[in-house]
């Protein structure tokens, strides 16, 4: 049988970091290649071809808009490609959960794309970022994960890149699903799935069918005890959009929502999102009755930022970007 033909895109982080022997703090990342990785892997390229593409070499906290853009036109390449039947992207966990809903919404193929990345750089006892990448060449080249959308492959565990969630800064297993199920799992390099994604992603993705330039620039803003709107006024001075993070279900004070209301009326646009980890927000008729914020969903506010950046280079119509948080 012909082997899969797998193209890894590297763009740093620990995965690809260094430091101390056997330490597993105090590192750099993005400072090996990972074709160093790829060496420790037994067998790796008897199973699968590989095309290794250095894209970045960067901490996950150095990626931005413009490293976004370049990402997903460089996957969306390697996608056209007709003998490329899988790629994995490699990244830093930091915002991890960030890029991959990025490319959920942006990337234009069906064929499987895949993030992984490692708690631990390559040079600590027990490094996680081989079996990590392992696992990530294993189910990027299976038949079952077409279609699915992008994901992430961590700790054996399959997730959409829709729901993934940071939840832990030391632990080698450093993510859930929210309160939604994971795709599925893996035991070594057999995929085994459990359920199947159903908000729009990729190629059944508005925000895919043409290329972005430039995103909106979207802020976000914090509720807590006490924090004044003034804020809001400094945010909306440089920004088209702004996500509120509120307590409880999306909830701040009559100040804060009086001062919502102007800015809405000079053309912000406000997303109501929540600082608790498990929430759903809509559209609430009693909180907001004028419907000056859409609701979040169950995006993270981190989510609901990257989906209004990209909803403002189509429109700046409130129902349309609601049906966008809707479908989503």
């Amino acid at each position: 049988m012909k082997k899969k033909k797998i193209a890894i895109v590297a763009t740093g982080g620990t995965i690809a970091g260094s430091g101390a022997a056997g330490k597993t703090t105090n590192y750099e990342a993005g400072t090996i290649s990972v074709d160093e990785v790829l060496a420790s892997i037994p067998d790796i390229r008897d199973r699968v071809e590989i095309v290794l593409d250095n894209l970045f070499s960067v901490d996950s906290n150095e990626i931005d808009d413009q490293r976004w853009l370049i990402l997903t036109e460089h996957i969306n390449k390697l996608a056209d490609q007709q003998d490329i039947d899988g790629i994995v992207v490699t990244h830093g966990t930091d915002t991890m959960e960030e890029t991959s809903y990025f490319l959920n919404l942006t990337v234009n193929t069906l064929k499987p794309v895949v993030l992984t990345g490692a708690m631990r750089p390559a040079t600590a006892t027990s490094a996680d970022g081989p079996f990590n990448l392992f696992q990530a060449i294993m189910l990027a080249s299976h038949s079952e994960a077409w279609g699915r959308g992008v994901m992430c492959l961590f700790s054996s565990t399959i997730f959409s890149g829709r729901d993934i969630q940071k939840i832990s800064n030391y632990k080698i297993d450093a993510f859930d699903q929210r309160a939604f199920a994971n795709l599925g799992y893996m035991k070594d390099d057999e995929v085994y799935f459990s359920s199947q994604p159903l908000k729009r992603h990729t190629t059944y993705s508005v925000f895919s069918r043409k290329p972005i330039n430039d995103l909106a620039h979207v802020a976000i803003a914090d509720y807590y005890v006490g924090a004044s709107p003034d804020i809001l006024d400094f945010l909306a001075q440089n920004n088209e959009g702004i996500v509120i993070v509120g307590t409880g279900s999306g909830n701040y004070s009559k100040e804060w929502r009086q001062r919502i209301e102007e800015l809405s009326d000079q053309g912000i646009i406000f997303v109501r999102a929540s600082r608790v980890t498990n929430s759903i927000i809509f559209q609430d008729d009693y909180f907001d009755p004028k419907h000056v914020c859409l609701g979040a969903n169950n995006l993270s506010p981190y989510k609901a930022r990257i989906l209004l950046m990209l909803s403002l280079t189509i429109t700046k119509d409130k129902k349309v970007i609601n049906d966008y948080f809707l479908n989503y």
